[in-house]
């Protein structure tokens, strides 16, 4: 297969975990005889240092004339004051996502038997953990009206019934191919975006749907449940706000942030992959960042825009291989550790064997 992939490394420890994600991406190149395309540009704080855009216009046209991106971080302290005309996430992250169309963010937690102690969530919690955030990413609080003063300010949240409706079937088309289980979350006794999430959402499964079965939560028992009973979620579906939240509670479940990776999805193929975390400038530069959530990141653009779904689980077996062997950076152990680049060779030499 001949792919295109634009890289935004971004800022931070973002280019030290693309570049093993990318390495990662051509061992698979090398095994399954692919032909990938590399095409790295500038986005987030270091495009706003040499172009004064966070998204600048060789970055827009890259993307789309992209079958994937693969992002590492964006931001940082220098780049962090609100009152800045451009930041990397509002006129970065945000308008990429709207530009691109890229409405739905996909988030997979699972936990590794042998990272369980990492967390600060008691065994016996952990043990079958595998479930999907479906995060709608373009509607909500973040991107209503905002109006602010020196007495009061407001945030806007809305959404539309065809909004929601286009979510639901992306959690929908996930759940089918899993436990058909979904559970949406809402605020729905004292929301009115909420209560047309929850009519929309019931009458969608029901009439499109109807082998999948749907439980409505509300925020506040969903972030105490995440808690006490993990293992029993599939597939959660939620606005942008509350998804925002949850997902970063529920990466809390597997030990560490650095192994989780997310994926934002638009109608057809395309989509932007990244791990979860920030850019974590305390620690950049200094070869200690987790490169998984990035490498696996690669394998869910390889899964979702490249329908290459072997090659997509070799990745993740890879890792899981190497986890189990002892191999781990110094955010999953209290012991020795690799390096960033040791944790991306081993994972690419694993994959060179099969």
């Amino acid at each position: 297969m001949k792919a295109n992939i634009t890289i935004m490394s971004g800022d931070g420890v973002g280019p030290e975990i693309t570049q093993e994600a990318v390495k990662v991406l051509q061992a698979i190149e090398a095994v399954f005889d692919h032909d990938f395309s590399i095409n790295e540009v500038l986005f987030g704080g270091i495009a706003i240092d040499e172009t004064g855009t966070p998204y600048p216009e060789e970055t827009q046209k890259s993307c789309k004339d992209s079958d994937a991106v693969l992002l590492g971080a964006v931001g940082g302290p220098k780049w962090s004051d609100p009152n800045m005309k451009v930041r990397p996430e509002k006129e970065g992250l945000l308008e990429m996502r709207s530009d691109l169309g890229i409405y739905a963010n996909i988030r997979p937690i699972k936990t590794y038997p042998e990272l369980i102690d990492n967390s600060p969530i008691k065994n016996r919690y952990l043990e079958g953990i595998d479930m999907v955030f479906v995060r709608e990413l373009t509607g909500g609080i973040y991107f209503g009206e905002k109006k602010k003063t020196d007495e009061s300010a407001s945030d806007i949240c809305e959404y539309s019934k065809v909004e929601i409706e286009r979510i639901t079937r992306v959690a929908a088309n996930i759940a089918q191919g899993r436990r058909k289980k979904i559970t949406s979350v809402d605020k729905a006794n004292v929301m009115a975006t909420s209560q047309l999430w929850r009519s929309t959402t019931t009458e969608l499964i029901a009439n499109e749907y109807g082998e999948l079965e749907l439980e409505h939560i509300f925020i506040d028992a969903a972030a105490m449940h995440l808690l006490s009973r993990p293992a029993d979620f599939d597939v959660i579906l939620t606005d942008n706000l509350f998804g925002d939240i949850l997902t970063d509670e529920a990466a809390m479940l597997t030990g560490s942030i650095g192994m989780l990776p997310s994926a934002c999805l638009g109608e057809d193929s395309f989509g932007v992959y990244e791990p979860i975390h920030g850019s974590a400038p305390d620690i950049a530069n200094q070869g200690i960042a987790n490169p998984c959530g990035a490498i696996l990141s690669a394998s869910m653009l390889l899964q979702y825009s490249l329908n290459l779904k072997e090659e997509a689980q070799v990745i993740e077996q890879s890792i899981a291989g190497v986890i189990k062997e002892g191999i781990l950076t110094k955010d999953l152990t209290n012991s020795s550790y690799v390096s960033t680049e040791e944790m991306g060779t081993a994972v690419s030499k694993k994959i060179l064997k099969i």
